[in-house]
This record gives C-alpha cells, structure tokens and sequence, in this order.
C-alpha cells in the first residue's frame, strides 16, 4: 500500500512538472511578437540611412568624405560642368565683380568636373568646416601659404595640370581646366588621404513638415553683384518640381556634359563684411562674425542670421538652427556693403 501510494505521488509530481514547463513557453510567445510590433515601427520610420549634407534617405550606408571643388563663373565659363550633382554651393565674389563657386560633392559624384579654377583663402575655410577635400587650380599668395602648410587636404592643378586635371580644347585658358572624379580618388590615393569621414550634418526638416513651410510668398529672387550684372543671378521656384531654377546672365544654370538643369530646395542669402586688400579686388571675407540673412524653401522667404558653427555656415532663428528642407542647397554671399536689402530683389509671380 506505501509502494502504491509513492507511486501515485511520484507521478502526480511528474504531471505537475510537465504543467509547468507548458506554463514556460507562454512568455517566449509574447516575446516573439513584441519584436515583430518593434520591427514594423522601425520600417515606418523611414530609410535608415540620411545623407549629412542633404538630408537625403538611403538604402545602403551615406558614409564618405565631402569633396570641395573650386568652379569658375565668368561667362566664358559658363556652363559649367558637375555643379548639378553638388550638395552644396556657395558662391562668393573672388576678385573685381565676378563670383567663384565652391561646389561641394559628397551624396553624388560627377565624372566631370570644371572649369577648375584657382583657391582663395575663405572659400579654403569654407571646405574646412565640411572637412572636406579641396580641390583647385591655381592660387592666392595666402591661399599658397595654407595649402603649401598642409592646413587642409588638398590636390591643386598648378601641380598636375596635364595629369590628374586636364584642359578642354573648346575653351581657352583659364577657363579650360577640368578634372575628372576617377581623377580626384587617384589624387587622393597618391597623396593618401583618407575619404572615410563624413562631413558634419545640418539639421534637416522631415518630409511632411517640409510641406507646411510658412513665410512670406517669394518664388523668385534676384542677386545683383554690381551695375555690370556680369555675375547676377536668380532664381525661380517651380512649384510643379518642388525646387528652385537658376539663371545667370539669363540662362538657365544646367550641366554642360548632359544638359540636366541645377535644381535646388534652399536658397540661402547672407551679408557679411567684405574688405578689398589689392589692385586685383581680391577680399578678405568675415565668415566668422554671423549676420542677416534670407532663406528661401518651397516658394517662402523668412528673415533668419547666419552663424558658423564649428567652420560651418547655417541659419539660425532666434538662437535655434534653422532645418533646411531635404535636398541640395545654394548660399549665396553679399558684402554688408550695399547689404541685402539693395542686392536682393524678390517677386511673387
């Protein structure tokens, strides 16, 4: 009677493990779902990757070092190859009354780039402050000194005119230099610089709120450099597009090699103190200071300054960065002297 009562709790025991362990494999079930619920909020949240200076989505990993190239504008330059590939332009007089573009490539790359031409010490800051790369064709005496002194990365056409950088048979000097960006990573492979680190990120809106930007109504602007108009330009914002055009001298701004027009979702304007220091016009430019500036997103204009933050340029509001709408933007710099309100002229159409 004993044996069969150890038994029968022998096996009421077993019974109760058995229970047990089913009890077990309950929360391993709910784990299980709560990732699948985790997994489709990430997918709703949009691409996982963002380029830093276009705020852009991607698939595959953004990672990469900016690339800063010096572009000519005189007319006899126009139209310039690459420049509707750049993130980023900015567009600074560089002597007299004619403007020179720093055009700064990092979500896309161009294989033709120019005219190249010649480095000026602020635009050398300016690329410096995106980490990035520099790339010219001839120099100043200061702009020498600071890319003979290592103080940024650098290829330079004075050195491989006729190697990496090549001149155009359609053109004349010194409107005729071009390099290619096969021809920029096997510079940067001689010299062995590393193009792994990315550039500082702005802040970007998101899509949706990038619909809903608010301000005065401007969808088309005019920036004039002198009475000559030799470098005055504009732009007109195409609502069908979502993007600004670019003229100058008239014309639209498009890409010499496929004929692709240079569209853009920010138009940034500031004023800053320009100084003259010789009989060329060369400048001495204050990208340091901060000042007034305009921004133009979506067919709106608002007043906003502009500050540098750690080398980089961006709008800023009542203290706070101002958010640039996802894509590629256009700063364009005028002296406090006439200052914006006689450079800038705005229409709404």
């Amino acid at each position: 009677m004993k044996k069969w009562a150890a038994a029968f709790a022998a096996i009421l025991l077993l019974l109760s493990g058995c229970s047990h362990k089913e009890k077990v494999k309950e929360p391993v079930k709910k784990e299980k779902t709560v990732n699948k619920a985790e997994e489709k909020a990430e997918e709703k949240q949009g691409a996982p990757y963002f380029y830093p200076l276009t705020g852009i989505g991607s698939e595959t990993q953004t990672e990469g070092r900016a690339v800063a190239v010096m572009i000519n504008n005189h007319p006899k330059a126009r139209p310039q190859s690459g420049l509707n590939k750049a993130d980023i332009v900015y567009e600074v007089l560089a002597e007299g009354d004619i403007t020179r573009f720093l055009a700064v490539f990092q979500s896309e790359k161009p294989a033709n780039i120019g005219p190249v031409r010649s480095a000026r010490d602020y635009y050398i800051d300016l690329a410096k402050g995106l980490n990035a790369l520099y790339i010219a064709h001839g120099w100043s005496e200061e702009a020498k000194k600071m890319l003979e002194g290592n103080y940024i990365d650098n290829i330079n056409g004075m050195v491989y005119d006729g190697t990496l950088f090549k001149r155009s048979s359609t053109r004349k000097a010194p409107h005729n230099s071009y390099i290619t960006y096969e021809n920029i990573l096997k510079g940067a492979e001689q010299k062995k610089y590393s193009l792994e680190k990315s550039p500082p990120a702005f802040k970007f809106l998101s899509e949706e709120d990038s619909k809903n930007v608010t301000g005065d109504k401007a969808e088309s602007v005019k920036i004039t450099y002198s009475s000559g108009g030799i470098s005055d330009s504009s732009f007109e914002f195409d609502a069908a597009l979502g993007k600004y055009k670019r003229f100058s001298g008239g014309e639209q701004s498009v890409d010499l090699d496929t004929n692709e027009p240079v569209l853009l979702n920010n138009i940034l304007i500031m004023e800053t103190n320009h100084r003259v220091i010789d009989s060329v016009g060369r400048r001495d430019i204050d990208f340091k200071s901060g000042g007034k500036a305009y921004l133009l997103q979506m067919g709106k204009v608002n007043e906003v300054e502009w500050a540098n933050k750690d080398g980089q340029i961006i709008a800023v509001k009542d203290g706070k960065e101002v958010p640039f709408v996802p894509g590629k933007t256009w700063v364009n710099v005028v002296p406090t002297n006439p200052g914006l309100e006689k450079s800038v002229s705005f229409n709404a159409k």
